[in-house]
């Protein structure tokens, strides 16, 4: 009985010690030169389009890889997956972007990408907001986007190879 309390006490405390580690937080560490390694945190699913961003397929959109937003109110519909990063500036990655929420005409969908574990950060613009883009990142890595559009805001983690 003592051994399993002493093993269930080591492993809560294995736990929380890498909780610790792992959190949020940048204040106490200063940016690297080269991204942070292990997996981008947003979930890309092969599952049916939700009905609201499905305009234009002709079924469901099961199977077409798409990423939700934090708040889920932009869904980015990725025509390659994982998306490719390029130097050049005319070769991007085809994104459709989907918002769930109302849009004003012509404002465009500002998205301000930051390569996670540094200092780089450059923004993109989809003229006409969420819909179809060419979205071209310079290297590959975990990108975390701040997305805002028509007076609305989110976040969204996207892998470039």
């Amino acid at each position: 009985m003592r051994r399993m309390v002493w093993a269930a006490l080591t492993a809560a405390s294995l736990l929380l010690a890498t909780a610790g580690c792992t959190s949020g937080s940048s204040a106490a560490t200063a940016p690297t030169a080269s991204p942070t390694p292990g997996p981008c945190r947003s979930e890309v699913t092969r599952d049916a389009l939700p009905v609201w961003a499905r305009a234009g397929f002709s079924d469901d959109g099961s199977g077409v890889p798409h990423v939700f937003s934090e708040h889920g109110d932009l869904l980015a519909v990725l025509f390659k997956y994982p998306p490719a990063s390029s130097a050049d500036p005319q070769d991007g990655t085809k994104i459709l972007w989907v918002s769930r929420l109302p849009q004003e005409p012509v404002q465009p969908l500002v998205i301000e990408a930051t390569l996670e574990g540094t200092t780089t950060t450059v923004t993109r613009e989809v003229p006409g907001g969420p819909g179809p883009s060419s979205i071209q990142l310079p290297t590959a890595g975990c990108w975390r986007l701040a997305l805002s559009w028509s007076g609305h805001q989110d976040r969204m983690m996207l892998q470039f190879s």
